[in-house]
């Protein structure tokens, strides 16, 4: 192996480890305001950061872009609910691969139907369930960053030393970005085959979901 040395793939993968998710339990039952949900926030995830002393988890101006982007609830008397939480921590980690519009698709049907405790199913269980799944994916990724990275050690073997470790370096670097790249189309492509699909009514043809409503605007014309 000589893409740096072995410490370089064990740093990534102690890296991984310290990816943590926000349990439900560590998110206050009670109201908070701004300053108290970006400071809970910064608390829970800073280390997942590149550089947890300079990088900002939340601000208040992102906070307010989510709400106006319709990606988050308004706040109740400028306080935000445990729930409001959830779907900030999905905004967190959906935003490095998707767009605005994107997280917009994929958020609106969860918070309508389960923000407020719309359906005997909560937000907080559905976060339960899908975290739990991240969890048990840290070890899958493990497993294929090792396979990744004793390829791209198999490359440029007849070139000179200084070279070659860079140049397997970037062999590294271009699979994990193929990869990176083709979850993301993948995705796209999901959410436009969502997006394609008719919205569903509710009684007396009222839209089901805001998709329907962003379509036909407020009054059920086209706007």
């Amino acid at each position: 192996m000589t893409i740096s040395t072995e410490d370089l793939l064990n740093s990534i993968l102690k890296s991984l480890d310290r990816i943590d998710y926000v349990k439900p339990e560590d998110i206050p039952n009670i109201d908070l305001y701004m300053d108290q949900v970006t400071t809970l926030m910064d608390s829970k995830l800073k280390n997942s950061t590149r550089n947890p002393d300079g990088d900002k988890i939340l601000t208040k101006t992102m906070i307010n872009n989510y709400a106006k982007n319709n990606l988050l609830p308004p706040p109740v008397k400028k306080k935000y609910s445990k729930e409001h939480v959830l779907i900030l921590i999905f905004i967190y980690y959906y935003k490095g691969v998707m767009s605005i519009n994107d997280i917009q698709t994929i958020l609106q049907p969860i918070t309508e139907r389960y923000f407020k405790g719309q359906s005997d199913l909560t937000l907080e269980d559905i976060y339960n369930e899908v975290f739990s799944l991240e969890r048990e994916e840290v070890e899958v990724l493990k497993k294929d960053l090792v396979e990744k990275f004793t390829k791209a050690g198999q490359t440029f073997k007849e070139t000179e030393e200084e070279e070659r470790k860079f140049l397997q370096l970037f062999s590294f670097v271009c699979m994990l970005s193929f990869d990176v790249y083709v979850k993301k189309l993948l995705i796209e492509k999901l959410l436009d085959a969502y997006s394609a699909e008719p919205a569903p009514k509710g009684k007396k043809g009222q839209p089901k979901n805001a998709r329907e409503t962003a379509e036909n605007g407020p009054s059920g014309n086209n706007a």
